[in-house]
Order: C-alpha cells, then structure tokens, then sequence
C-alpha cells in the first residue's frame, strides 16, 4: 500500500481527507503541526504528502522548503484556502508538485493524486553528479559549489538545472521545460519560466549578460552548452 502523510490541521478536514484515502486503499498518517511534520517527514517512508499552508509550528512553505534542503524527494500537494497566483508560485518555486486550493473536490484531489503518484512512478532514473566549468552540481545533496563555494538555487532552478544538464546541447522549447519541471496538468506561465531561466544565468554564468552556458534559441527555446 502506498503511504500518504496528511499535514492538517482542521480536524474536520483532516478526518475527511483520511476516510476518502484510506477508501482508496491508500495508508495514511496525519499530524496537526508544521514542526512535527518536518519531522515526521525525516523519520518516515511516505509516497506522497499532503501539506496544508496554515499551519501551526511552522507554516506549509516553511515545511516544503525544509524538506527539499534536505534532500526529500517525496511528492507534495499543497492544500490551501489562499487562491492568488503568488501563493500558488511560491509553493511551486519551493518544490512543491501540485497546488489545490480549498474548498476543493475530493475527486478532484483524488485524481491529482494518483497522477503525481504516476509520474513519480515513471520518472527515469537520473545521474545525481554534473559537472560543467567551474561548477559541480550534487541533486542528492541538493547542493551546486563554485571553486568550492556554495550557490544558493531555489528548487525550482534547480528543476531547470537538472532539465538542461540531462539534454545538453539540445533546444528544449518553453513547452518541454514546463512538462519536465511541472508536469502537463500544472498551473505554470511561460513568464514564470523566463524569470527563473534569468535567475539560474545570473548565478552560474560569469558575465549573464552574454551567457556561454544556458543559451536563448530565438523564438523556440534555451540550449544548454556546458
């Protein structure tokens, strides 16, 4: 059975989501509070978890970023009753994998659900070193140095930096890097895309206004040549 760790703190809520997803055959564990998910996230085996922003302890964001320091892999569903498309972003751009926003359908969670539990199923297995000019990137330990010094990615570059070292030398188009980083069924702009793609040159590039890695191909797309 697959483990499924509910993060909630409206009782209500939380009873409703673990009838509806014990129904489906699916383990769960809930808990109440942003610290003791933290964790319980360390400790245990979870297939995906299913976080609530408001939380006691430590809120939602501060739980999802955490965990990705820490090198936590494990798929993540935000719940949240914010619907503006700042919270949504802030949640994608610290790794979260999906966003649902409260009230919502619990078919259509169900369903959110088995497809971020497919997708992680059917992700390839990756290369967890690279290395590229001065830079040395570790996924596992979710860490990029220079010359030894530590750069500071958010998750969502570092999703772009895995998606160009994995085709290097290949154009990928917006469309492809959105399906690579998101996943087709996930609320993501092509805006947002151009901005991270600028943050991640301002970072790894020596001079980002005449880029020698991460290249625009006019009208299509980026083409990473480290």
């Amino acid at each position: 059975m697959q483990r499924i760790l509910v993060v909630e703190d409206e009782p209500t809520i939380a009873t409703g989501l673990q009838d509806d997803l014990e129904q489906e055959s699916y383990t769960v564990e809930v808990v109440n509070d942003g610290a003791v998910a933290i964790k319980r996230i360390l400790e245990g085996e979870f297939d995906l978890i299913l976080l609530d922003v408001m939380l006691p302890g430590a809120d939602g964001f501060t739980v999802c970023r955490d965990v990705r320091m820490k090198g936590i892999r494990t798929p993540i569903i935000m719940l949240t009753a914010k619907g503006q498309e700042v919270d949504r972003i802030v949640g994608l751009e610290l790794g979260a994998d999906d966003y649902v926003t409260k009230p919502f359908s619990p078919r259509e969670l169900l369903a959110r659900i088995k497809a971020v539990l497919r997708r992680a199923h059917d992700e390839p297995e990756h290369a967890s070193n690279y290395q590229f000019a001065d830079i040395t990137v570790d996924f596992d330990r979710f860490e990029v140095l220079r010359k030894g010094e530590k750069i500071d990615l958010t998750a969502m570059e570092f999703k772009l930096l895995r998606a160009f070292l994995e085709s290097r030398g290949q154009v990928l188009t917006i469309d492809e890097l959105l399906r690579k980083i998101r996943g087709e069924d996930v609320f993501l702009t092509d805006r947002v895309i151009y901005t991270h793609v600028n943050n991640l040159r301002s970072k790894i590039e020596e001079n980002p206004h005449n880029p020698k890695l991460l290249i625009s191909v006019r009208g299509v797309g980026y083409r990473f040549d480290g």
